[in-house]
């Protein structure tokens, strides 16, 4: 009997209504359209600005359309995690709220914190849960809500970020495509560079927190730049030469949408042209937990069945890592059976 493993069944997405551009950022706080594109890439960001939706709000708009085009019923659903590190509450989850939103009622639930790696956890989580036979449908979903902790008076890191949500359904397969092979890696160290100040049991909310600012992203861009770009390409590297896949055999990759620069340097690393690298940060920014997911959801019609991609990200922690998936289906055809 052949091994189960876990495969992408369907692909569903979402980003707010409301688009802040460049130019607009450039009246908020001291930067242009020029400054922004040179050094980040990003030319518009979505942002949830409805008074009252959190996270949550993202995430059921995308698992919904999941399950609508995969024809996934509430009572199949085994099981729903999240990747967020912007949730509704400090608790319940993310995953929970979801659960009475979409009627799922014989489904267990929990939220993964990873910061902008939390994807590549919860791909490699939510297939480990398929190969143990014991689940059939699993809906993982990246989402943040990074309007909610970005701080518009920052002229070095507002640009960046923006809202968004994107899911997978995971299934059982016995066929060679699914999530083959993941390398994950975490370094504490990163801590000093990459964080939120306030707001965790450490420093507990108060006037002093909110009068100093310090319920926002906290980053020293150029350390980060530089263990992104080394670790996301040497991981790259790394889970190819394990499973012999050359330049030639990758046929896609999906790097976390954080920096332009960050992008163009690991594919260059990786001796991968442009034109096979999966880019939208100019269209949404870095939406952290989601700008993996969103990436497939806006190339679905172009892959295909049988093709190779490496998801690659860095974040906060620090967190990176590489995970290969062989693709499952023809996404134009799930397209057009979706038309």
């Amino acid at each position: 009997m052949k091994e189960i493993n876990a495969t992408i069944t369907g692909v569903g997405g979402y980003v707010p209504d409301y688009v802040l551009t460049n130019d607009m950022l450039s009246k908020m706080v001291d930067t242009t359209d020029e400054w922004i594109m040179t050094r980040i890439g990003v030319k518009e960001r979505r942002i949830l600005n409805e008074e009252g939706l959190g996270t949550s709000y993202m995430a059921r708009k995308a698992a919904k359309q999941l399950m609508k085009r995969t024809g996934a019923q509430p009572e199949e659903i085994d099981l729903v995690i999240v990747a967020t590190s912007t949730p509704d509450y400090v608790f319940p989850s993310v995953a929970s709220i979801l659960c009475d939103k979409l009627g799922l009622k014989n489904a267990f639930a929990f939220d993964m914190s990873a910061a902008c790696s939390g994807f590549l956890y919860l791909m490699e989580t939510g297939a480990s849960f398929i190969r143990s036979g014991r689940y059939k449908k699993v809906i993982i979903v990246g989402a943040d809500k990074m309007s909610s902790i970005t701080d518009y008076a920052d002229r070095s890191s507002c640009p960046i970020f923006g809202d968004g949500a994107a899911a997978f359904m995971l299934e059982p397969t016995t066929e060679d495509v699914g999530i083959l092979d993941s390398k994950l890696r975490t370094d504490g160290k990163g801590l000093p560079f990459l964080h939120m100040k306030a707001g965790g049991s450490v420093s507990p909310p108060s006037y002093f927190t909110v009068d100093n600012r310090m319920h926002y992203v906290y980053q020293e861009g150029r350390t980060v730049f530089k263990y992104a770009v080394s670790n996301m390409s040497d991981i790259c590297e790394e889970l190819a030469a394990k499973n012999k896949l050359t330049d030639d055999d990758i046929t896609w990759i999906i790097p976390h949408q954080a920096n332009m620069r960050i992008i163009d340097a690991v594919a260059h690393r990786m001796n991968v042209p442009k034109e096979k690298v999966m880019i939208n940060i100019q269209r949404y920014g870095n939406t952290s937990a989601g700008t993996l997911p969103l990436c497939i959801w806006d190339y679905e019609s172009k892959l295909k069945r049988g093709d190779n991609l490496i998801f690659t990200a860095f974040g906060a922690g620090f967190t990176w890592g590489a995970v290969y998936v062989k693709w499952g289906y023809d996404g134009q055809t799930a397209h057009e059976d979706e038309a």
